[in-house]
């Protein structure tokens, strides 16, 4: 069923706590309980898990539950207990554990949508459920009565949804690669506005209710942190995965994001340091160094008798160049380049070996990442994978 790991003890490195093998099926969602050594699952296989670690080591179901379709995602409140599941068919079904976590009583059920519930969320303060799916619906109930209070119909089906209580801003990210905020009311929505800096869909998002700042990955390998409380529009771009990101998680204490992708990787992004924005590509017919022309601007090749070049673009300054001025590569970690990138010469001068001090630090859990779960009181990090494997981590050592 599980297999406990003895670590010896590392530095600067999550430690591998535990591998829990009980799935018969991916773990779409999984997350650790507060206060509890235990973990709540659920997965493509139809099945709830309650896991609770045992004298033994091993994490063994206090609770194994099965549903009438595939599990898609959840949302879990300690403080209530209360265990809202999205499933493939569309419901949600709700649950109250009780407090020994050996048993589940069903609450509510919602026909919330038409399609695959994409994501859930359980409002406390409000008494609402949040809810995205396939169908391309928005979706929020009252917890109490179990009526629909509205619907927002979405260009795309969203994979991302965050809710800021204070404001009752609902950020939606879809597979356009579009972010929504939407103000909610008790019957209604209006849209705020709409942003779009990825070129893939958007995966995951993150909110930080205190620097009011959202993060959003996505399958086109970036993070972009969007300043939402500054009002000053900054989007600051992170690149430090080869794949997809899958998951985001905040640790407000010390200011540190922790990102997965399905690659395995997981980076922890220290965002206490002053970052700059990646500039916008320049336009030119022509390499913004030597000036030579590019290969479609046919009038200057016929006036210089020159061959055109192709045309890059200098990370750093965003000027259009050639190969040749631009032959150069370099990290740039205060403009989220932790990996090495193309500049032009000139900006290659200017980077100073305290410029290229990295701000994020790598690790590999071994397995292709589906899901995160970041618990800050324990400094636990869960990660379910394709493998049907869910793993813990200790991540005090990195996230200090």
């Amino acid at each position: 069923m599980a297999a406990e790991i003895q670590p010896k003890p590392q530095t600067r490195t999550p430690v591998l706590l535990n591998k829990i093998e009980a799935s018969q099926d991916v773990v779409n969602t999984a997350v650790i309980i507060p206060n509890e050594d235990g973990v709540i699952s659920v997965s493509e296989d139809r099945t709830i898990r309650i896991l609770l670690k045992r004298d033994s080591g091993q994490y063994w179901p206090s609770i194994y539950h099965t549903m009438p379709a595939s599990c898609s995602c959840m949302s879990f409140n300690p403080e209530t207990r209360r265990l809202s599941m999205g499933m493939e068919n569309g419901t949600i079904s709700e649950f109250i554990l009780s407090e020994d976590y050996n048993k589940m009583t069903p609450v509510q059920t919602y026909q919330a949508h038409q399609g695959r519930v994409t994501v859930v969320l359980f409002v406390l303060e409000m008494e609402w459920i949040l809810s995205t799916g396939q169908d391309k619906n928005f979706t929020w109930h009252c917890s109490e009565s179990g009526t629909q209070l509205g619907l927002y119909r979405t260009t795309a089906w969203v994979s991302g949804l965050q809710f800021d209580v204070e404001t009752r801003h609902a950020f939606v990210g879809d597979y356009s690669g579009q972010v929504t905020i939407l103000k909610l009311e008790l019957d209604s929505c209006s849209l705020v506005t709409t942003f779009k800096g990825h070129t893939g869909n958007v995966t995951a998002l993150c909110w930080d209710p205190v620097q009011r700042v959202l993060f959003s990955g996505s399958s086109d390998h970036s993070i972009i942190m969007w300043d939402i409380g500054g009002r000053k529009g900054t989007a600051i771009e992170l690149q430090g995965h080869n794949e997809k990101v899958q998951g985001l998680c905040y640790a407000p204490h010390t200011r540190q994001l922790i990102s997965c992708s399905s690659d395995g990787g997981i980076v922890i992004w220290n965002m206490d340091v002053t970052r700059q924005e990646t500039p916008e590509w320049l336009d030119s017919d022509s390499c913004q160094k030597c000036e030579q022309p590019f290969f479609w601007n046919f009038k200057q090749m016929w006036d210089s008798k020159k061959i055109g070049l192709r045309q890059h673009h200098c990370r750093k300054c965003g000027q259009a160049v050639c190969g040749k001025c631009s032959a150069k590569r370099s990290t740039i970690p205060v403009m989220g380049f932790e990996f090495e990138v193309r500049v032009c010469d000139s900006c290659h001068e200017s980077i100073t070996d305290d410029d290229r001090a990295p701000t994020a630090t790598f690790h590999d859990s071994k397995h292709s990442i589906v899901y995160m779960h970041y618990e800050p009181t324990t400094g636990w990090l869960l990660t379910s994978g394709a493998d049907k494997v869910v793993k813990l981590w200790d991540m005090t050592p990195v996230v200090s």
